[in-house]
């Protein structure tokens, strides 16, 4: 051991039954001047020391981060080799091979749809309407019942298309690249107000040369009429979302979701009849009481129709979730996700002709995985790519939403967020725009509600 580095000793105890106790003892060299170094050496210990113990291995090892696929896409982007990176995942990180293949087939992918950005000059844009029909069991999103809101969203509107109006005035000159309407459930919105926003936004920001993609979620079977489909035809929507979560009835009641399986097939079947070519289904693996035949039977239900896209999300249950908040109500629930559904669900997507595109992780994910974003060739949904790699600034309008600019292709990254409260929002909206134009200009508020950071990748 040299002089630079000193030696960790960790240990931990865990009693099992009756009153022995076992006893995890290690050491490790580490070098104090560097703290990247340090900090890999003294997680690759402990998690030796917790798999040996447990028996259990984690399929991405060591890595905790939301982002796995910026450690292969940074090194391909420095002209390092697969096999580096391989080696780099598995000896420094312990991840098991076949999240390291997914990682770097993703990352390529990335790379390759990436390429029609403009980093500089480019920018994209996210409204968010924070209205659904109900509050799932695990949401944790920034969502508010319609039906306790309905005669105050004409307001909230008010209030969204003046900082859509003011936003647009501040990033005059750049190029916008993609734009992202979720929430919530937009279609949550009768149909004029749904053609009201999108009006807006197409009035405001312009021109539109160079928009690759418009995006917007309507999301629950039980909010899509054919008038609010009109209204998207109407504005050229070029990609939808119609997010099932589950094929199985009994779930979709106990997760809290007012629709059946048939509403659907029938708001699927409904948006391709009038001509929507890039749909979106989002699932969830890890319900409660699912089993994989569950899953199997949802990807089955899925295949039939066909969709363009489809998202698997392992479950993860967040802090302001009602599973989480009201757990002496559902703590006998089951939930689990195992390798085998993870597989399956991949299965299913490729013999679709879906290719994994996106990827990222959540704290409290069932079974330690990842959320995959699969889609037809020329389908894949380029704002989930820039909102996943921070390398595009990404303004975000709206109750809860946060914007994030991008300096120096994602080594420096600022936010700012707008409050979550509907009321509190509709009340300062003008100090909202007021935190985009000090932001935009290096002059952030450094408040308490101001999250402003800087983040330096490898």
């Amino acid at each position: 051991m040299t002089q630079t580095e000193e030696k960790a000793v960790l240990t931990g105890e865990k009693a099992p039954l009756k009153e022995e106790k076992a006893v995890l003892t290690g050491s490790v060299s580490v070098i104090s001047s560097d703290r990247k170094e340090t900090k890999n050496r003294l997680k690759q210990k402990l998690y030796e020391l917790l798999a040996a113990f447990s028996g259990v291995t984690l399929p991405w090892g060591t890595l905790t981060g939301i982002r796995p696929t910026k450690i292969p896409m940074a090194m391909l982007e420095e002209g390092q080799t697969e096999e580096a990176i391989r080696t780099c995942m598995r000896d420094t990180y312990f991840a098991s091979d076949a999240r390291i293949d997914l990682s770097i087939e993703v990352a390529k992918r990335e790379m390759e749809l990436l390429s029609r950005i403009d980093y500089e000059d480019g920018y994209s844009l996210y409204i968010g309407i924070p209205f659904c029909p109900s509050t799932c069991l695990y949401c944790s999103f920034t969502s508010y019942p319609i039906g306790t809101w309905r005669k105050r969203v004409d307001e909230y509107l008010d209030a969204l298309c003046r900082e859509i109006a003011a936003t647009a005035e501040l990033m005059r000159g750049k190029y916008l690249n993609s734009v992202y309407i979720g929430g919530g459930t937009p279609t949550s919105l009768e149909p004029e107000q749904l053609d009201r926003l999108i009006t807006a936004i197409g009035e405001n920001f312009h021109p539109t040369n160079h928009l690759l993609e418009f995006t917007v979620e309507a999301g629950r079977p039980d909010s899509i009429t054919a008038a609010k489909l009109e209204v998207l035809r109407k504005h050229n929507i070029s990609r939808i979302s119609i997010n099932p979560q589950t094929m199985k009835e009994e779930t979709l009641r106990l997760i809290g979701r007012r629709h059946t399986v048939e509403q659907t097939v029938q708001s699927f079947t409904l948006a391709r009849d009038m001509g929507f070519d890039n749909i979106n289904m989002d699932l969830i693996v890890g319900l409660p009481e699912e089993t994989p035949d569950d899953v199997r039977r949802t990807m089955e239900a899925v295949a039939a129709l066909q969709p363009d896209n489809v998202t698997v999300h392992s479950l993860a249950i967040k802090r302001a979730s009602r599973l989480r908040m009201e757990r002496e109500q559902y703590g006998y629930l089951h939930m689990k996700n195992t390798w085998e559904t993870i597989d399956l669900t991949a299965d299913y997507c490729r013999r679709m002709g879906l290719s994994p595109y996106y990827l990222y992780r959540q704290k409290n994910m069932a079974g330690n995985f990842e959320n995959v974003g699969y889609a037809a060739p020329g389908k894949a949904g380029v704002y989930n790519i820039l909102i996943m790699e921070e390398k595009q600034t990404i303004m975000a309008l709206g109750a809860g939403a946060t914007t994030k600019v991008v300096y120096d292709h994602g080594n420096r990254i600022e936010r700012v967020g707008n409050v979550k409260d509907i009321t509190a929002y509709l009340e300062r909206v003008d100090e909202m725009i007021e935190r985009k134009r000090k932001l935009l200009s290096g002059h952030a508020d450094e408040t308490a509600e101001t999250e402003a950071t800087v983040r330096r990748t490898r």
